[in-house]
C-alpha cells in the first residue's frame, strides 16, 4: 500500500500547484459552510425548531415543503455543517449549540444573508454586468438588510459619538440620515439639556427613529422629519432656523455620487454655528480586502457610489468651508473611521 501511495503523491504534487489547489480546496469548504448556514436561515429551518424540537415531517409541514425527499438530504447537510442534530430515536432534529448561536442573534442570521445575498452575489453575477448588463439595486432593494449587518459596528460608533459629544457639550445637534435614531438618542442622552433634530429622506426611516425616541423617553428633547438636508440648507427655517453646535453624519457620503459631496458637506456647514463640530463616520478607500470589495459593489450599484480615500475625503471637508482632523479607524483592520471638521469661528 505503502509503494502505491508514495508514487500517486508524488504525482499530484507535480501536475500542478498544490498549495493553491489546497487553498482552493479549503476556501470552497468554507464557502459551502457559509452557503449551508444562510440556507438554514433563509429556509426558516433554524427558527423552526429555535424553541423546540420537532421531526421531519413536522418541519416539512412548518416550511410548506413539497419535495420531501430533497428536504431530508438538505436536513443531513445542515447537520453535517454542525447546526442541527437528532438523537435518532423518534427523529426529532434540535438546535446544536452552534445552530442556537445562529438562530438567537439576529445579527448572525444578518451576515449569513448578506454574506449568502449581495456580497457573493455580486461576483456571481459581475461577468454579465461587464459585458453591459444591468446595475445592481442592493443598496436600494436590501436597505434593511445593510442595516442589521451594519448593526454589528454599532456599540464602536456609539463610544466613539458620545465621547465626542460630551467632550462638546452642545446645546443643539442634529443627526443627518439618522436611520432608526440610535445615534440620535444617544447624543441626546450625552449632552443633558441639548435639543436634537433627525433627517432622513426615507419616510420609513424618519417614523422608525421617531419612534425610538419615543421609546426612550426623549420625544420631548428631539424630533425627526422627513426632509433632505440640502432643501432645509436653503430655507433655514423652523426648527432649522437656529444653528447647531454639533452634527452628525453616519454611512452616509458613499451613496452619493462625488460630485453631490461637497455641495452636501456646503450645507451641513450651513447648518452649523461658528466653531460648530461634524462628526463624520464612513468607510474609506484603502488597500485592504473588505474595503476594495465595499468599493466595488458600491460602484455596481445604480447611482453612481463608490468610496472616498481619506485624502479625498478631507479635501471636499476643506472645499466645503470646514478644517478636518486627522481620520481615527474605528477598530484595528477596520476601514471604517471617524473623524471632526470645524467650522470657521
Amino acid at each position: 500500500m505503502a509503494r502505491t501511495t508514495a508514487p500517486a503523491m508524488w504525482n499530484l504534487v507535480r501536475a500542478g500547484n498544490l498549495w493553491a489547489r489546497l487553498r482552493a480546496n479549503r476556501d470552497g469548504v468554507a464557502a459551502l459552510r457559509l452557503n449551508v448556514g444562510g440556507a438554514a436561515v433563509r429556509t426558516g429551518l433554524l427558527e423552526a425548531i429555535r424553541d423546540g424540537a420537532a421531526t421531519t415531517d413536522a418541519l416539512a409541514q412548518r416550511l410548506s415543503v413539497v419535495d420531501e425527499t430533497l428536504f431530508v438530504a438538505f436536513l443531513r447537510v445542515v447537520a453535517a455543517a454542525g447546526l442541527i442534530r437528532t438523537d435518532g430515536r423518534d427523529g426529532a432534529w434540535q438546535l446544536t449549540g452552534r445552530g442556537r448561536a445562529v438562530a438567537h442573534d439576529d445579527l448572525v442570521q444578518a451576515a449569513y444573508e448578506a454574506f449568502t445575498g449581495f456580497h457573493t452575489g455580486l461576483y456571481r453575477e459581475l461577468p454579465a454586468q461587464l459585458a453591459g448588463g444591468a446595475e445592481r439595486r442592493d443598496v436600494a432593494d436590501d436597505g434593511e438588510l445593510i442595516a442589521r449587518v451594519s448593526a454589528s459596528l454599532e456599540p464602536l460608533v456609539l463610544g466613539a459619538l458620545t465621547g465626542a459629544v460630551a467632550e462638546r457639550r452642545p446645546r443643539r445637534v442634529l443627526d443627518i440620515g439618522c436611520g432608526a435614531g440610535l445615534e440620535l438618542a444617544a447624543m441626546v442622552e450625552a449632552a443633558p439639556g441639548a435639543e436634537g433634530v433627525g433627517i432622513d429622506i426615507d419616510a420609513n426611516a424618519a417614523r422608525l427613529a421617531g419612534r425610538t425616541l419615543a421609546g426612550r423617553g426623549l420625544a420631548d428633547r428631539a424630533h425627526v422629519l422627513h426632509t433632505d438636508v440640502r432643501e432645509v440648507a436653503r430655507a433655514a427655517s423652523g426648527a432649522f432656523a437656529e444653528p447647531f453646535d454639533f452634527a452628525l453624519l453616519a454611512n452616509v457620503l458613499y451613496y452619493l455620487p462625488m460630485s453631490e459631496r461637497v455641495p452636501l458637506l456646503r450645507a451641513v456647514a450651513r447648518l452649523l454655528s461658528p466653531g460648530g463640530v461634524l462628526f463624520v463616520v464612513t468607510t474609506i478607500a484603502e488597500p485592504r480586502f473588505f474595503s476594495r470589495h465595499f468599493d466595488l459593489l458600491l460602484r455596481a450599484q445604480e447611482g453612481q457610489m463608490e468610496l472616498s480615500t481619506a485624502d479625498e475625503l478631507a479635501r471636499q471637508l476643506t472645499e466645503a468651508g470646514l478644517r478636518p482632523e486627522r481620520p481615527h479607524a474605528l477598530a484595528p483592520g477596520a476601514p471604517v473611521v471617524t473623524l471632526s471638521a470645524t467650522t470657521s469661528r
